[in-house]
């Protein structure tokens, strides 16, 4: 054989069983592997084998670039834990990603595009540059199942589906004792039957099973088996929407939501950081009329699991959107019905206020899935917590009395808290909307539902108290702006700079005010305006008004605050409320102390200067607020102290030990620590450390200004006062220790200004001075406690190290806040929902 020819054989010899091996291993055809599947067809065409529990997806033919698909991608959950702390609640989801699968050699990699960082030139060199300057993500790949003849790839879905893609693993890691919680493979699936797909969209859940030898407290308390938490993620797939909608951009003066994008094709001369205000696309028939009919009306569903009463609230509180979009021009854009019966509460066509069940009460948020391109929200995701409106029966029984219950009157507790309700449904919707809080709404005859609403219950002019404007109802003239700002259409159609300004001018103009979270949420906020749970057009007033209501509240404080055949321990339950029930409004009294009266501005409309709030008025605020640390103002009647008796063992009183006041004196009611909660509340307020900072800085100013040492001078006249009972003597010795407490610790907060160290140094080693020379009786002490000030201080002043013993803070107050700020395993944040987690 010639060497040629051997060399051939040799070759099929060698790559002869190879070849044949390939050929046998060949995958096959798309339609062959099909034949056998549940075919559901749509934006992605899926196909479920129930033999296999498998979910597979049939991709479009790949572009040049391996780009088969492109989409919204969101996470939420079907079914949650019922745990406040932990946040993982049914019905809640991300706001969404743009994700991509692409073919890479022989697999399919989930992608995540970054469109935080992004050139919009339009030249595809500069596009490509930014793109390739900041990362992507893979974040799933997988083999390919079978190919069609048109190049479709099938892949299976399931390692997709079943990954902890909302990184619950982290959310349940809850407390320092508590271990690692590990995804479980085996216990996780997809859910073949929940496969849904339509034209645009397709709706997955699978099972995802998480195991720990060391479960947290949480768990335990609301999973069947802590150690294996089962819970059920849900999976959207959304089709990109189309170009036609345009954003709007942001504009700080309106509180409508930031959404911000570094644009590195900017000019030079314009900022980097471009922003959108997200909103939902809304288009009139004929855009050239001020006002008609609209092509896709906003509809909301509420959940069907609500109680029925508890339902229609729901109802008719998001239904009172309706009135700004009419006023906006707007014909019939906008309507609330029930969740069809089969509907999924998370498929991207349904906007949903879910009722979502904790075994505690806590927080209610309104999230949305939204295009991260242009800021379009495709979804709103509305989540209230159903324990809420009880606490907010409980706290109108306290007020008004249990057995107004059910009378239908003004104040009854259940009434009220329908009322209470439906404010809550219109907030939360606002938020889904595109709407940010209005912290200042309250002190503008409560112009917008975005505001943390207080029940605004007065003194009655014949005894009594006034529950008749307790809510408002429908919404505030800052919510009709909004409205017509954000959602206004205009015939040339994009963003008419002048008409919108115009609308704002007139919102101010009108008297409307607008303080965001950032200058109102904190206690160490300065604007006299901006505050959360308040009420009043004068902060400081209603803070007056808001201690009488306290006062009548607790001089008949007892058994009628309970409803027939209740436990008599609920009543610590009911107290805590009714005890500190001037705790926020402390807080918006406070503002006005270094406050800055300020607005939002944008250059070139309107440049009004800040102005420091009055002397004069900084003053009045500081002599309402120790009113609130009077001894008399702390105490409780022996008949309210011998009904708050302890409940049966392991009945914690009638709530959770984080809703109850401490308790140091066993089954005896502890008054003192109630004091010295309610004491720190207003002297924490006052003293804090931003605040005195601005307090000095004001001072050099001005020789007119309220200095830092007139306020400590102010509330050392107002604690040591010279009480003969013993009894109020007694609780006067608290506020005094935790007078001087604050001093101490406001000196040496790290935060804390050397001036305010030194004035704060300074007062402290003269207060020394007069505490040490006291005798019993004299400036409202006692020796042995004057003398025990007088040490504090000294080691203060001497730099020693105080221990918890001698230095010792308020206990913490009890939970207080309906609802607050929540990082959850979905990214969700009720004062900044459409950030990521924050």
């Amino acid at each position: 054989m010639k060497p040629a020819a051997l060399l051939a054989a040799l070759c099929l010899l060698l790559t002869g069983p190879a070849l044949a091996q390939d050929k046998a291993e060949a995958p096959p055809s798309l339609e062959a592997r099909i034949e056998t599947l549940e075919a559901r067809p749509g934006f992605l065409n899926l196909y479920v084998d129930p033999a296999s529990g498998k979910v597979l997806a049939a991709l479009p033919p790949p572009d040049a670039d391996g780009v088969s698909v492109r989409f919204i991608y969101s996470t939420g959950l079907t079914a949650g834990l019922g745990s406040n702390p932990i946040g993982l609640d049914r019905g809640n989801a991300s706001s969404g990603d743009i994700l991509r699968f692409r073919k890479i050699g022989d697999k399919v990699v989930a992608e995540a595009e970054n469109w935080k960082y992004r050139a919009t030139s339009g030249r595809r060199d500069e596009e490509r540059s930014v793109q390739q300057s900041f990362a992507n993500a893979f974040l799933w790949s997988t083999g390919i199942e079978a190919t069609g003849a048109d190049g479709a790839l099938l892949i299976d879905l399931s390692g997709f589906l079943t990954r902890d893609a909302a990184d619950i693993a982290s959310a349940l890691k809850h407390g320092k004792d508590a271990g690692e919680y590990r995804l479980a493979a085996d216990r996780s699936m997809p859910d073949p039957a929940s496969a849904l797909s339509f034209p645009d969209n397709a709706e997955i859940d699978a099972f995802l099973t998480f195991e720990t030898s060391k479960p947290n407290a949480q768990t335990y308390a609301t999973a069947a088996d802590a150690r294996a938490v089962t819970l059920v993620l849900h999976h959207s797939f959304v089709r990109l929407p189309d170009d036609a909608y345009t954003p709007r951009l942001f504009d700080q003066r309106t509180a409508s939501i930031g959404m911000g994008f570094h644009d590195f094709s900017a000019p030079l001369g314009a900022p980097l950081v471009s922003r959108f205000s997200p909103r939902m696309r809304l288009e009139r028939v004929n855009p050239a009329a001020a006002s008609g009919p609209v092509k896709e009306p906003i509809v909301f569903y509420v959940d069907n699991g609500a109680p029925e009463e508890i339902r229609d609230a729901l109802i008719e509180g998001a239904a009172w959107w309706a009135q700004g979009f009419e006023a906006a021009g707007f014909e019939e854009a906008y309507r609330v019905e029930v969740l069809p019966e089969g509907a999924h509460p998370l498929d991207v066509r349904y906007n949903v206020i879910n009722w979502v069940h904790r075994q505690t009460r806590g927080w209610s948020y309104g999230g949305s899935v939204m295009d991260p391109r242009t800021g379009e929200i495709l979804k709103a995701n509305v989540i209230l917590g159903s324990q809420r409106v009880r606490q907010d029966r409980m706290i109108f029984e306290g007020l008004a009395g249990a057995a107004k219950t059910g009378t239908g009157a003004a104040d009854d507790p259940v009434e009220v808290s329908l009322a209470r309700i439906r404010q809550l449904s219109a907030h939360e919707v606002g938020h889904t909307l595109g709407f940010a809080h209005n912290f200042a709404a309250s002190t503008n005859d409560r112009a917008s539902v975005m505001d943390y609403p207080a029940p605004y219950v007065r003194p009655a002019s014949g005894g009594g108290l006034d529950f008749r404007n307790a809510y408002a109802t429908g919404l505030g003239a800052w919510d009709v702006f909004t409205v017509k700002w954000l959602y206004g259409q205009f015939p040339e159609g994009g963003d008419n700079l002048p008409a919108l300004n115009a609308l704002v001018d007139e919102a101010y103009g009108a008297g409307l005010r607008f303080v965001s979270d950032d200058h109102a949420r904190s206690k160490d906020t300065g604007h006299p305006f901006g505050a959360v749970w308040d009420n009043g057009a004068d902060p400081i007033a209603t803070l007056d008004e808001v201690m009488e209501v306290r006062r009548i509240a607790l001089a008949n404080f007892g058994p009628g605050a309970l409803a027939q055949g209740r436990p008599m321990s609920e009543l610590n339950a009911v107290i805590v409320p009714i005890y500190l029930y001037h705790r926020y409004q402390v807080e918006a009294a406070a503002k006005s102390l270094g406050g800055l009266n300020f607005r939002y501005q944008v250059r070139g409309e309107g440049e009004a200067p800040a102005v420091p709030v009055a002397p004069t008025e900084q003053r009045r605020a500081l002599q309402a607020l120790v009113k609130t640390l009077k001894p008399a103002a702390l105490d409780l009647s022996d008949a309210a102290l011998n009904y708050l008796t302890p409940g049966d063992v392991g009945y914690a009183g009638g709530g959770t030990i984080e809703e109850l006041f401490p308790n140091r004196t066993g089954p005896v009611f502890d008054l003192a620590a109630s004091a010295e909660i309610a004491a720190g509340l207003t002297l924490s307020a006052v003293l804090d450390p931003a605040r005195a900072n601005r307090l000095v800085a004001y001072a050099q100013r001005s020789p007119e200004a309220l200095t830092l040492k007139d306020v400590i001078g102010t509330l050392e006249a107002a604690v040591f006062v010279e009480e003969k009972s013993p009894r109020l003597a007694a609780l006067g010795q608290i506020v005094q220790t935790q007078f001087v407490a604050e001093l101490i610790s406001l000196s040496r907060n790290e935060t804390a200004s050397a001036s305010v160290k030194a004035v704060t140094d300074g007062y402290l080693s003269g207060l020394q001075t007069r505490l040490a020379k006291t005798k019993s009786g004299q400036i409202g002490t006692y020796q042995d406690t004057s003398r025990a000030l007088a040490d504090m201080i000294g080691k203060h002043l001497a730099g020693d190290d105080l221990p918890a013993s001698i230095l010792r803070p308020a206990p913490p107050a009890p939970a207080g806040a309906p609802i607050g700020s929540m990082t959850g395993a979905m990214g969700q944040m009720e004062d900044c929902w459409h950030c990521p987690a924050e």
